[in-house]
């Protein structure tokens, strides 16, 4: 693997594909970036990193996977990295510089510059230098990325083409910090624990539970009995994906298991269902003593022409016409007809006296429904169970998008009247309090004292601190999640929060840490949904097509498990899959894998 860029991502990325996926991997940074200090991947992640590349090294014969011969005098110097890390200097990203980092022998290239033109020119190079090649590239400009995505891999299909071969398996991926970064967010927020995987709308969350566990669950991983280390070798190591025997043989043993996380918001909605957009439904036009006094009318106008009915033995349909005339007042004087007529035509006239008031009310409200359908609600009383999202810029917005498409209840708290995210919190009906969280009585606004998380994604590391120590004044079990800029002040932030709050759940991140993951997955192609640490090793989650697939298609659920492989956990987007359900053509599946049974799969 490469990876190009001139930030904390790079490092982090590194990181993951190293500390996790045990790759083996080449930076490429500016020669500013040798006295960065790459980031730590996790408490475990980085005590394992050392161990875990000479293992994948003994096993590739000592050989990285990336060839790094020495390049032209002053095209780049070469810097000692971590183990499993070579790292290249270079002021620019040239056809030298690709070629020097093994871009023509690699399996993936990640550009993750901040200069979207930097990462869009080394890209063209890149793929002309190796057609083959995984494309990974980070953009800020969506639209722009799509196109490029389209470019480039139709560019590797001519390349293919041309070479005679129809098995295509280049593939271009466009990411940025806000959509990778927005998931985890609002996954942290709602589970409590960054070991989540999301697809098509299901959430799930990985947890470790004393066996027996709930039948309902998925066990993935049997944890090291007297080695939670995971030092040991043999039998103390964590069995992942073990099979169903070996499951109910391990009473008392910790397992890893998985479990769908719950988003249904409490009977106070703070937003509408999935879909709503600005225009309010007929029923929300009018009151309910509008739409009472209008039915009321109507039984009236019903009763008056069955009344003249009754009184006349003229046709049901001509006594309705005759009483609706009668109301607006257009009718000829009932001069020479029975009593009974003449009353009738009073009271008939009574009726349309009184529902002049009832329609002019009925324009008002209709009206004053639209205004307030077109500017920002207020967060509804007797809410709870919601989300507080604090900021609506461009982490914000994305967040704000993720937690509704999930159906989580949302109040927004934002001071910038003119901010991006104001739009899509009013064509999703999202209440809004405007004003400086750091005030008192904004968040009270927010009805924070009923949610059940707060969010905390400003672009002011500062700010998001404040509100959150605020916030924990008010109650002090709050979730909080972070949105901090820096690597360090964020574990510090983390540790002493949670020293001062142990019984609350505390998660601060930075924009690399979350946004890393997903260009990982990326680089490993467009299957991977994400990785869970099971102590010294990893599981990892993908969707696979079933279609033409021999070791799925025309299986069941649990015929297609294989123990220490592979694991079908469900059909993307459903949760509800019956372990006798076969497998067919059109379907899709989430699948639990380790390395080599999803190459395997693969």
């Amino acid at each position: 693997m490469v990876v190009c860029g001139d930030d904390g991502l790079a490092h982090r990325l590194a990181a993951e594909l190293r500390g996790v996926y045990g790759e083996q991997v080449t930076l490429v940074v500016p020669p500013a970036e040798r006295t960065a200090r790459p980031p730590v991947v996790g408490r475990a992640r980085a005590a394992s990193a050392a161990l875990l590349d000479r293992v994948v090294n003994a096993a590739v014969g000592g050989r990285p996977a990336v060839a790094w011969p020495p390049g032209p005098a002053g095209a780049a110097t070469g810097v000692t990295g971590a183990v499993g890390e070579q790292v290249l200097e270079a002021v620019e990203l040239t056809e030298a510089v690709l070629d020097e980092a093994g871009v023509r022998r690699a399996t993936a290239l990640a550009l993750v510059h901040d200069d979207d033109e930097t990462n869009i020119r080394a890209a063209l190079t890149a793929r002309r230098l190796n057609p083959r090649l995984r494309l990974v590239l980070r953009l800020y400009n969506r639209r722009l990325g799509q196109h490029i995505e389209e470019l480039l891999d139709q560019a590797a299909a001519l390349a293919y083409a041309g070479e005679g071969d129809a098995n295509m398996e280049a593939s271009t991926t466009v990411l940025s910090d806000a959509d990778t970064a927005a998931p985890a967010l609002a996954a942290t927020a709602l589970a409590g624990t960054s070991k989540v995987v999301q697809t098509e709308g299901l959430l799930l969350r990985a947890v470790e539970r004393p066996l027996p566990a709930d039948s309902g669950l998925h066990t993935l991983a049997l944890l090291s009995v007297n080695d939670p280390a995971g030092v040991a070798g043999g039998d103390q190591e964590p069995r992942l994906l073990p099979a169903d025997e070996e499951v109910r043989g391990a009473a008392g043993r910790t397992a890893v298991v998985l479990e769908q996380v719950s988003t249904a918001g409490g009977p106070e909605s703070a937003a509408p269902g999935r879909g709503a957009g600005v225009v309010p439904s007929l029923a929300s036009l009018f009151s309910r003593r509008l739409r009472w006094s209008l039915a009321g009318l109507v039984g009236c106008v019903l009763a008056l022409a069955i009344a003249l009915w009754a009184v006349t033995r003229i046709h049901p349909v001509r006594a309705f016409y005759l009483t609706l005339l009668d109301m607006f007042a257009i009718d000829d004087p009932a001069l020479g007809a029975g009593l009974g007529r003449q009353l009738l035509q009073l009271l008939s006239a009574l009726v349309g006296l009184l529902l002049l008031p009832v329609l002019l009310a009925a324009v008002l409200e209709a009206l004053g429904t639209f205004r307030t359908a077109t500017s920002l609600r207020k967060p509804p009383r007797g809410l709870g169970g919601h989300v507080v999202l604090l900021g609506l810029g461009k982490i914000g917005t994305r967040v704000l998008t993720r937690l509704r498409e999930l159906n989580v209840p949302v109040v927004c708290v934002e001071s910038d009247p003119e901010a991006r995210g104001l739009a899509t919190a009013r064509r999703l009906r999202v209440p809004v309090v405007l004003g400086d969280v750091t005030q008192e009585g904004v968040l009270e606004s927010a009805k924070i004292h009923r949610a059940q998380a707060l969010l905390a994604v400003t672009s002011a590391d500062t700010t998001n601190l404040e509100a959150a120590l605020y916030a924990r004044s008010v109650r002090p079990d709050l979730r909080v999640v972070l949105r901090l800029y820096d690597d360090d002040f964020a574990t510090a932030v983390y540790r002493t929060l949670r020293a001062a709050y142990p019984r609350a759940l505390t998660r601060s991140r930075s924009v690399t840490h979350l946004a890393a993951p997903a260009f990982a997955g990326a680089m490993l192609g467009r299957q991977v949904l994400g990785a869970v640490s099971v102590e010294r090793k990893v599981l990892l989650f993908a969707a696979v097509d079933v279609d033409g697939h021999p070791m799925l298609e025309g299986r069941t659920v649990n015929q297609a498990f294989r123990p220490g492989s592979w694991r079908v956990l469900a059909l993307a987007g459903r949760t509800d899959t019956p372990a006798d359900h076969v497998l067919a053509k059109g379907d899709r599946v989430v699948v639990a894998a380790t390395r080599r049974g999803l190459a395997a799969l693969r």
